[in-house]
């Protein structure tokens, strides 16, 4: 069986820690999102076949032919016309049963293993609260699929499309003649709708698992809160360096080659990657990942954070619920506010439109590269975007994005 991983979109709702890479190689803990979703479905699949577009070279980079022993093959879906035409791209090579998953979706292993036990074509399901946002599934008396309706304004259930599904390779013919939709796009819920047309039995695989869309940057936050809550069922790790008075409690995982200097004090669940360091009298508390190489300065507090690779955190510096891209430098006392005086939920623009965060508490939002001048405050909810930077002092309290 194939697994076939959809990762060929732009992310612009995650701008600006897209700007400089694809949305599947952002990090959730430890791995990528791209990873995470391979290890779902490592022990259902033989092979796996990834679907590239936007920057797909950085994912060939990072993955390779191979992961853990399974075969990784790319094709490219040069436009992004709709799902249906992303599957369309792996006809070539699919010549079996294959899984359809998202490279950016987080799931547990239970979502792949309930589609590969399935009878043939099978679309996995979940019950949801309000599912009006959602595909809405409907079945048939034997369980089967009956019909998909989305978004409707009357849910006649409350089963949620999850976006993954099994099919054989006679489903290629059938996307071959699935019309344009209204939004331009090839749809694959339209696809099996023709299969349903022609009498083609569809399973519904229950899912009762994580669900998460990482589609915006504070989505980001929550899939890595969800991915260091493991650690709290594993033991300790601290494979690097801890020097002489540095307090560790909670599931804290430090790797080998990172580095605690004295004083620091870190309140799990943390991970602190191999080539980190931390301190001098450093305080890490949180949900807070400091990723490979990077440096927290001395007395920097980083609370429910992530640091991606090669950032640096200057001394007598504040980040609270944020992420900082790649090679983000944050000069000395650089403050990031993440509460508003209201006590109001955050709001981040994205794609032009204000969007209730759902967070009583986000930071900043910062993409790979950029800088700040020393003593730079950062309000709630702001963008920084890749390579820009601030003044010495400076107040930032509206978006500032690259093109």
């Amino acid at each position: 069986m194939y697994g076939v991983v959809l990762a060929a979109g732009r992310g612009t709702r995650m701008r600006p820690l897209t700007d400089r890479r694809p949305k599947p190689l952002l990090p959730v803990g430890d791995r990528s999102l791209l990873e995470r979703v391979f290890d779902t479905a490592i022990d259902v699949v033989d092979e796996f076949v990834v679907v590239t577009g936007y920057r797909g070279e950085l994912i060939r980079e990072a993955i390779g032919e191979t992961y853990r022993d399974h075969p990784v093959s790319y094709v490219r879906q040069a436009d992004a016309k709709g799902t249906a035409h992303a599957v369309a791209q792996a006809a070539p090579v699919v010549d079996d049963e294959f899984l359809v998953l998202n490279g950016d979706v987080v799931v547990d292993a239970s979502l792949p293993r309930a589609l590969a036990d399935a009878d043939g074509t099978a679309v996995a399901a979940t019950e949801v609260e309000d599912p009006r946002a959602y595909g809405v599934i409907s079945t048939a008396a034997d369980g089967s699929l009956a019909a998909i309706v989305e978004k409707p304004a009357d849910p006649p259930t409350t089963l949620a499309n999850v976006g993954c599904y099994a099919f054989e390779p006679a489903v290629f013919e059938y996307i071959e003649r699935t019309p344009e939709s209204e939004r331009g796009e090839y749809e694959i819920t339209t696809t099996i709708e023709l299969l349903l047309d022609d009498g083609h039995r569809i399973d519904v695989a229950p899912y009762t698992g994580t669900w998460l869309d990482v589609g915006r940057p504070w989505e980001l936050l929550e899939a890595n809160e969800l991915a260091l809550d493991e650690l709290a069922e594993a033991d300790e790790s601290t494979a690097g360096t801890v020097e002489e008075d540095v307090h560790l409690h909670g599931p804290v995982v430090v790797e080998e080659g990172a580095t605690l200097q004295s004083g620091a004090y870190v309140e799990g669940p943390a991970l602190i990657r191999s080539g980190a360091e931390v301190g001098p009298n450093a305080y890490i508390r949180g949900a807070t990942v400091v990723g490979p190489n990077a440096h927290v300065g001395h007395s920097v507090e980083v609370k429910n954070s992530v640091l991606m690779a090669d950032t640096s955190v200057g001394h007598l510096s504040y980040v609270g619920d944020s992420v900082l891209g790649r090679g983000v430098n944050f000069g000395a006392g650089t403050n990031v506010a993440n509460l508003r005086h209201d006590d109001a939920n955050v709001r981040v623009s994205v794609k032009g439109d204000r969007v209730d965060t759902g967070r009583r508490k986000l930071g900043a939002i910062v993409g790979d590269g950029a800088k700040t001048g020393i003593n730079t405050s950062l309000n709630a909810g702001v963008k920084l975007g890749a390579g820009e930077t601030t003044g010495p002092g400076e107040a930032m309290t509206r978006d500032r994005m690259s093109d």
